[in-house]
């Protein structure tokens, strides 16, 4: 007989064929496409288990098959029940098996129980009890598209040193259509990530409304299953597209089964026929890639059904959203605290904000050529982005007692110092001079130039004088002379006596 059992509706029609019209196994047979002995050996079944047609007819197709096929009863009242539940939990232990399992501790507890190949075998019964129903949920034409990592990745040479680098494949899927698209990069970042995505889009010529990630870091910054944190730049890439990220849940690929099935098929028939190639550059990888590709999205599918493109030109295109008016940029998003000093740190670099926002949490968004700063979704500030370190301060950001101090140069001290006086000047300009750098003297020049408030700017003029002829080029030094000498720097400060016809000399009066 037949090791595969014909279907209950054509065993009722073997009986119906060879009792009710008494037709000859031969006939039976031709008349059903089966071997006439397969005929014989289900009408022998049949009679073995005392039926006639008049009983089979009247059968349902479950009670026909208990009675032509009844269950073996298993001795396993007598066997000792492993505890299937502990079991499946040791198996989730790394290097734990089923050999394991039993050997060491089923079989070694209960020298009377199952053996090795029928432990197994209930173990897979047991399991078979635990599957969950599995939902199907149609999709829609340019409802989703999902994203995904291929496990397999592709060698670049580099041609001048031999050293070998792995690509990452990228691979996204329309859930309707079924159209793929993959690419080749260096790595699963977040500039990777997100280049991607924008060139996908240029693919599809649209958008789907529903985005379908995993969850690696480039995508979600902390998995949830009811509030998963998106990364900020791929929230922003989102936002540009007017697509709504749902990330699958963690350890749950059904929820990408379509997406996982791509990843097979560019696996499949896009990588393997590849394998044996050498690549040079990522561009050779590509192009490679992109001819395969083509193939699998233009090939018919299994059953005669359309392929994959088109499905997506006749139905799915015309039902994406349109593309922006320019692609995303990939930008950088951080939150900052703004420093005390009015910057804010990105890259180890310093912007400048309004120093009116200081110690407030800003947005930082830093493109490849700029870096914006946003406090309450308004743009305060505008940089050229550097990545080195350094300060980028912008003099409209500085509260104005900052402003000035930033206008300090050795011309504007020198210049300050000729209008009080040239011994002034001389004594900025060898202070100047003294220092290895001249802003380490700026502190001092404005202590001295200051002097002239308190005293007066002749008295400080004769006190500048005396310190050019002590070498004192501090700004202490310059203060005692005016506290302590203030007698001799008044007499040499007198005005010199004018000669003129109209003015009386001393003479006159003696």
């Amino acid at each position: 007989m037949a090791q595969r059992i014909l279907t209950m509706r054509k065993i009722k029609e073997i009986l119906r064929l060879r009792w009710a019209l008494d037709l000859s196994e031969r006939q039976t047979g031709a008349s059903l496409k089966i071997a006439h002995s397969t005929v014989g050996e289900y009408v022998k079944r049949a009679q073995r288990a005392g039926l006639d047609w008049v009983q089979a007819k009247n059968m349902t197709e479950a009670e026909l098959k208990d009675k032509l096929f009844p269950k073996k009863e298993m001795n396993i009242a007598t066997r000792p029940q492993p505890d299937w539940e502990q079991i499946e939990d040791e198996m989730k232990t790394k290097g734990v098996t089923r050999m394991l399992l039993w050997q060491q501790e089923y079989i070694a507890e209960h020298p009377d129980g199952y053996g090795y190949s029928q432990f197994c075998e209930q173990y897979r019964r047991w399991q078979k009890t635990q599957e969950k129903p599995v939902m199907r949920i149609p999709k829609k034409m340019g409802d989703e598209a999902q994203v995904d990592y291929t496990g397999k990745t592709m060698r670049i040479i580099d041609p001048h040193t031999g050293e070998v680098t792995k690509a990452e494949i990228f691979v996204g899927v329309l859930s309707a259509s079924g159209l793929i698209y993959a690419e080749a990069h260096l790595s699963q970042s977040l500039p990777n990530w997100v280049r991607a995505h924008v060139r996908m889009f240029d693919f599809f010529g649209g958008t789907p409304r529903i985005l379908r990630p995993d969850n690696l870091k480039a995508g979600v910054t902390k998995p949830n299953f009811y509030e998963p944190d998106l990364n900020p730049t791929y929230h922003e890439l989102s936002i540009h597209y007017g697509v709504a990220v749902i990330p699958a849940r963690v350890a749950k690929p059904r929820d990408k089964g379509l997406g996982e099935n791509a990843v097979l098929q560019v696996e499949r028939w896009v990588l393997a026929p590849l394998r044996k190639e050498r690549f040079f550059s990522m561009q050779e990888l590509n192009k490679a890639m992109r001819l395969n590709l083509t193939w699998l999205n233009d090939r018919e599918r299994t059953n005669k059904a359309p392929s994959r493109r088109t499905v997506f030109e006749q139905h799915e295109k015309r039902t994406l959203q349109l593309l922006p008016d320019y692609p995303f940029e990939y930008l950088e998003v951080k939150r900052a605290k703004v420093h005390l000093d009015y910057h804010v740190s990105f890259k180890k670099h310093l912007y400048s904000v309004p120093h009116q926002y200081t110690r407030k949490t800003v947005l930082i968004r830093a493109s490849e050529r700029l870096v914006e700063i946003y406090c309450e979704q308004k743009r305060i500030a505008c940089h050229v982005r550097h990545d080195r370190l350094g300060y980028s301060t912008e003099k409209e950001h500085m509260p104005t007692n900052h402003r000035w101090v930033l206008d300090w140069t050795p011309e504007r001290f020198t210049q300050w110092a000729g209008q009080i006086g040239p011994q002034t000047e001389s004594l900025i300009e060898t202070i100047l001079a003294s220092r290895r750098h001249p802003e380490q003297a700026y502190r001092t020049c404005l202590g001295i130039l200051k002097l002239a408030n308190s005293s007066s700017p002749k008295l400080l003029e004769a006190a500048c004088g005396l310190a050019l002829d002590c070498n004192a080029t501090s700004y202490k030094a310059v203060k005692r002379i005016l506290e302590t000498k203030k007698d001799v720097l008044e007499a040499s400060a007198q005005p010199e006596p004018v000669d003129h016809e109209n003015i009386r000399g001393q003479n006159y009066y003696t």
